[in-house]
């Protein structure tokens, strides 16, 4: 385990930022700590550098606990939102600036130098200062400044967020491909869901300094195991009272439920007089529709409750006002704390299945 977290805390005032972060990395794995703004993922990466001092709580990096230590011995590289590119050196010195902090001779620091330009793809922007690059040309320079030294952690914290949309998803191939290249262990903060699952091996989701769930990205999806994680992760219609639905009943201390747009089929009303499932499904309204690409998602709602699906592009074509017959195959229940998924009783009379 190249990384071990354990029982992390930190507070500012009366307030806890931080309470309890549990968190394990394998060499050569890539982590993204994902979540909303505010729910701590950049004070765990700062505490992680050095750079905030945590209340309590330890971090073992490669077998060595490094709490005591200034983030320039811990073995850390660190790419910045910002950057953080120094604006009056070149490129070369910016990268360099590392090794000759560590007072690696000229010979090494030439060589080196190249060899990272080379690897983020600008071999010959050497003599270039940073407001001469494109905002992706500078994040490329930032992570190869970062990858100098040798860390044996690599640290992102939101890298692409100043980066408009469609260079971001570039860039988020190339730094996976990249990553995997060099073979170092990062972790990879983002508050955008794709970023991560795109980009990571495995995840954490924090909500208000807590973390609410590890695992892969598939198993976090299909798998939620909080109410929180389940309305976080994918597209979510969460539904006060879903007893009201055909083919659920309320289970024990639970009304509420989450929808996601794969639970559910959308016909047209016409064509559903023999589906397998007409009696269990719902009357409905479309709402919406919008064309996504692959699928139309279409908005539509039953009795007051709306719903969202996908619908195929080569079936006859909803509009806003066309009555649709709905079928909810499973829905997530939810109480405070924890998550549990229930299949519709047309489809499966084995009731209540526990994450």
């Amino acid at each position: 385990m190249l990384l071990k977290v354990t029982d992390l805390d930190i507070s500012y005032g009366s307030k806890a930022t931080v309470t309890g972060a549990n968190i394990e990395l394998k060499k050569g794995e890539i982590l993204s700590i994902v979540g909303e703004s505010g729910s701590g993922k950049t004070t765990i990466l700062r505490m992680l550098a050095g750079l905030e001092k945590q209340d309590s709580g330890d971090i073992i990096i490669d077998g060595k606990n490094v709490n005591k230590l200034p983030s320039n011995e811990r073995g850390i590289g660190f790419v910045f939102q910002s950057y953080a590119l120094f604006p009056f050196m070149t490129v070369y010195d910016n990268i360099a600036y590392g090794l000759k902090v560590q007072k690696k001779d000229k010979k090494f620091i030439k060589q080196r130098v190249a060899e990272l330009l080379e690897l983020v793809g600008l071999p010959d922007v050497g003599k270039r200062y940073p407001d001469q690059l494109s905002g992706g040309q500078r994040q490329r320079i930032a992570l190869a400044r970062a990858l100098a030294p040798q860390p044996e952690l690599l640290l992102l914290d939101e890298p692409f967020a100043a980066i408009d949309a469609k260079v971001r998803k570039e860039l988020r191939t190339w730094l996976r491909d990249t990553i995997d290249k060099i073979g170092i262990t990062s972790i990879f903060v983002t508050h955008d869901q794709d970023e991560a699952i795109e980009v990571a091996d495995e995840i954490v989701i924090t909500n208000k300094g807590r973390v609410e769930q590890i695992g892969n990205p598939v198993k976090i999806y299909l798998e939620p195991k909080t109410p929180f994680v389940a309305q976080f992760i994918g597209q979510s219609a969460v539904i006060e009272d879903y007893s009201k639905l055909k083919g659920f009943e309320t289970a024990e201390g639970k009304t509420s439920a989450i929808i996601r747009p794969e639970f559910i089929e959308i016909n047209k009303f016409e064509d559903s007089e023999y589906h397998q499932f007409e009696s269990s499904m719902e009357d409905a309204v479309v709402e919406e529709v919008s064309f996504r690409g692959n699928a139309f998602e279409v908005k539509a709602s039953i009795d007051g409750i709306s719903v969202t699906g996908r619908y195929p592009l080569n079936a006859s074509r909803l509009k806003k006002g066309d009555k649709v017959k709905v079928l909810i195959k499973k829905l997530y229940t939810i109480d405070e704390n924890t998550t549990n998924i229930l299949v519709n009783k047309a489809l499966d009379d084995s009731e209540l299945y526990y994450i």
